[in-house]
């Protein structure tokens, strides 16, 4: 599938006022057509470079679409239409929505990934920050989305163009960030994409629980950690969900309120079945928001931009660049700083890495 041009701005912004699935995946394809395009086309390529069979990419893809169906029959009436309207089969948006399952069936895992800060141990609502780390040739592929929805109002996310779900909130009260995690578990099917699982929970959840509840429901095949909060206009709380064909762990704030986690396992018993590297990044990229997590608790965003600010040269690549000479799909940078600002129900949101966040006028409220 060749590429389409794809028009600026680099992050697309898209908001339907319609709460019928099938309606609203019409209106998101005839919008992002190109996008979506260019999306599968750089998926494509990206599993061929880390030795996916290509002959494989429709059955997962295929497999992919039932999954969503037999899970979330909504989501999958939404993703149909929106093949429809895209001017793309089916398997196609089942392929891009799977693509953490379908690296996971190769032992795909990422050096460069995400990293997430919460804080809940103040009054008001949580500080939440995270760094949204891929590879720079899915830049064009940005997107925020608002929809309605029955049970929670609003939903605001932020995702890459054809894929259902990542970060986000509600307009109930309800965020979540989103980051991967490898486990030996991983890989042996596709199962329901953690992606969707992140979309149904911001669709569907009010609560802690309900949210706990849904992500239990899902038989997945590649992990991931939700860590999900709320506010009720008074009162903050939140967890992380680790999300794993080998279990669900549930881990609750420290003593001091703090949710960190950026790519391994932090559950003891899921931890046994670790794939990150021992001398992963992930690992000094927790201990250093450790070390500045008072930063969090200061009423000052910027103070939270600044927690994430820190490069390999500072021991720790939160903010993360390309190296030189690498293959594509061995680098990775910064891609989007985000923010959920649930006293607001709005994403805060900037085009970039922690280190070009400095100015107010960077960022943006969604």
């Amino acid at each position: 599938m060749g590429r389409d041009p794809v028009q600026r701005p680099v992050i697309a912004r898209h908001h339907t006022d319609t709460a019928d699935p099938a309606a609203r995946g019409h209106a998101l394809g005839t919008a992002d057509g190109p996008r979506i395009r260019a999306g599968i086309a750089a998926y494509q390529e990206l599993f061929e470079a880390v030795q996916v069979d290509p002959d494989l990419l429709r059955p997962y893809g295929e497999q992919a679409a039932e999954e969503i169906r037999r899970w979330a029959p909504a989501l999958h009436e939404e993703l149909a239409a929106l093949a429809g309207a895209a001017g793309v089969d089916l398997w196609h948006l089942g392929m891009l929505n799977a693509r953490t399952e379908i690296l996971a069936t190769v032992g795909a895992t990422a050096e460069g990934e995400c990293s997430t800060a919460v804080y809940i141990g103040g009054a008001g609502a949580p500080h939440t920050i995270q760094t949204w780390d891929w590879h720079e040739e899915f830049t064009d592929t940005k997107t925020l989305a608002r929809h309605p929805a029955a049970r929670v109002g609003e939903v605001r996310t932020f995702t890459e163009a054809g894929i259902l779900g990542k970060i986000g909130l509600n307009s109930a009260g309800l965020g979540l960030h989103f980051n991967i995690l490898s486990h030996t578990a991983d890989g042996a099917r596709i199962g329901v994409p953690v992606h969707v699982v992140a979309r149904r929970i911001l669709d569907e959840a009010a609560t802690l629980a309900e949210a706990v509840d849904l992500a239990r429901s899902a038989e997945v095949s590649a992990s991931t950690v939700l860590t999900v909060v709320t506010f009720d206009g008074r009162d903050s709380d939140g967890v992380c969900i680790e999300l794993s064909p080998a279990g669900t762990a549930v881990l609750p704030p420290d003593a001091d309120g703090y949710l960190l986690h950026t790519n391994h396992f932090l559950d003891p018993r899921l931890a046994e079945g670790e794939l990150a590297a021992p001398t992963g990044s992930t690992y000094a990229r927790l201990k250093h928001l450790a070390a500045r997590r008072e930063l969090l608790a200061s009423p000052d965003p910027a103070d939270w931009t600044e927690l994430l600010h820190a490069h390999e040269s500072d021991g720790a690549p939160v903010c993360c660049h390309p190296q030189p000479g690498l293959p594509f799909h061995q680098q990775w940078r910064t891609l989007l700083t985000a923010s959920l600002d649930l006293a607001s129900g709005r994403l805060r949101c900037h085009d970039g890495g922690p280190c070009t966040a400095g100015e107010d006028t960077s960022w943006e409220y969604f």
